[in-house]
């Protein structure tokens, strides 16, 4: 494969391999390259109209699964490439440079619910689905949240109660990315004498079960091809072998190891902001490079060079965030840690707002229009500042831990001084 690098002058290239103790080999400069060029080739000459007819991007996700991109975190023995966060990253990274809708197919794929059964789930589980999802064949959804239950996961009603050698799932969830589309969903819920976060689990559902229904999606902002889906589960069998993870009444460890997983969500979640900032952002300077006006490119005013100084400082910054918190997981041989990855999904959520604003703004009526990726990027990343945890719920955890005396990186501090 050739490298990632692109020969056009007016392209500000991404460079996830340039940090400290990240140096980018062979292979990730490969899969980079290959990841772009699928995006450059097969997402970005649709995009427009997934978002324009709020329509699942099955081509896009048929071009995932050519690239073998669908099983990328998927362990070699159920037919994964066996690779980890870091890889999703860069993968992540460049598809949603030119297309977040058909990104975040990937992201399921790669950090979501088949990530959860390969690392918590009986044998029995990854054998029965994880060769699918690796070969494409299957799609999946999460369902977490619910309509008196968003962040406060805690205060969830789905509930699971025992039926002979199983049980029966009643659950409503809200918000399941692509759950209409998804042949199997992963669903939080409460086992038997939970209460608050003490007995929550999650168990798997197909999606032909018998009482599962799709009860409508949202028709939102932004994200068109991968909209969020209302699932209902009406006494829906659960047999053993479909329990990722039980939670057991008396303590809320499974839960913790839930949300704890979350993490790799939250890892993919910024780079998808970085990789559609940067598409933002490189649109910018080939417009100000080539626009002419009063007889001066506009790329030499001062006052949009410094906007463009402060784009690239927040994209950079948040890049740097976002692959020190998935090599951390490389190096631990498993999650990525909390607070890193709250940092990192904070300052890309941040960034990727800020840069795709001052994109908008660089082009001026071109950028408002939704004939320009910009609008359309604007559009998208906005709903990823909700997906995995809000910002202000990021804010919450990294704001706590330092007042504990807890530092992700550098001395220790103990209130406020340093030790």
């Amino acid at each position: 494969m050739t490298s990632h690098a692109r020969s056009d002058p007016l392209v500000v290239s991404s460079s996830g391999d340039q940090f400290p103790g990240f140096e980018q080999d062979g292979d990730r400069a490969e899969l980079r390259a290959l990841a772009r060029a699928v995006a450059d080739r097969e997402l970005a000459p649709n995009a427009a109209r997934w978002d324009e007819n709020e329509e699942f991007p099955e081509a896009s996700w048929k071009a995932l699964v050519q690239a073998d991109l669908t099983g990328i975190t998927i362990a070699t023995q159920y037919g994964g490439s066996g690779l980890g966060d870091v890889e999703s990253a860069i993968v992540l990274e460049e598809l949603a440079r030119a297309d977040v809708s058909s990104a975040i197919l990937a992201q399921l794929s790669m950090n979501g619910p088949p990530r959860v059964i390969q690392h918590l789930g009986p044998e029995v589980l990854k054998q029965r689905w994880l060769p699918k999802v690796a070969r494409g064949e299957l799609f999946m959804s999460i369902g977490i949240t619910e309509a008196d239950a968003g962040s406060a996961v805690g205060a969830m009603r789905a509930q699971l109660t025992p039926d002979g050698d199983g049980y029966r799932l009643n659950a409503y969830k809200n918000y399941s990315t692509g759950g209409h589309r998804a042949g199997a969903t992963l669903v939080w819920c409460r086992f038997p004498g939970s209460e608050g976060t003490k007995g929550i689990g999650a168990v798997l559902i197909d999606s032909s079960a018998d009482g599962v229904s799709v009860v409508g999606t949202h028709r939102n902002m932004g994200l068109h091809g991968s909209t969020e889906a209302e699932l209902a589960y009406d006494d829906v069998w659960v047999d053993r072998d479909d329990v990722v993870i039980a939670g057991d009444p008396t303590t809320a460890d499974a839960f913790r190891t839930l949300i704890g997983h979350l993490n790799h969500e939250r890892c993919g979640n910024a780079a998808m902001c970085v990789g559609a900032a940067q598409g933002a952002l490189e649109r910018a300077v080939r417009y100000l490079n080539d626009r002419v006006t009063g007889g001066r490119r506009l790329a030499d005013l001062q006052g949009l060079q410094w906007k463009v100084a402060d784009m690239a400082t927040a994209l950079e910054g948040a890049r740097l965030l976002l692959y020190r918190a998935v090599g951390l997981s490389e190096a631990s041989g498993g999650t990525p840690p909390p607070m890193e990855s709250a940092m990192a999904k904070t300052a890309a959520n941040l960034a990727a707002k800020f840069v795709c604003d001052e994109a908008m703004q660089l082009l001026g009526g071109y950028g408002y229009s939704r004939e320009e990726p910009v609008e359309r990027a604007f559009r998208d990343i906005r709903g990823l500042c909700f997906g995995g945890g809000t910002i202000e719920i990021q804010r919450n955890y990294i704001g706590q831990n330092v007042l504990r005396g807890k530092s992700p990186a550098g001395p220790a501090w103990r209130n406020g001084e340093e030790t």
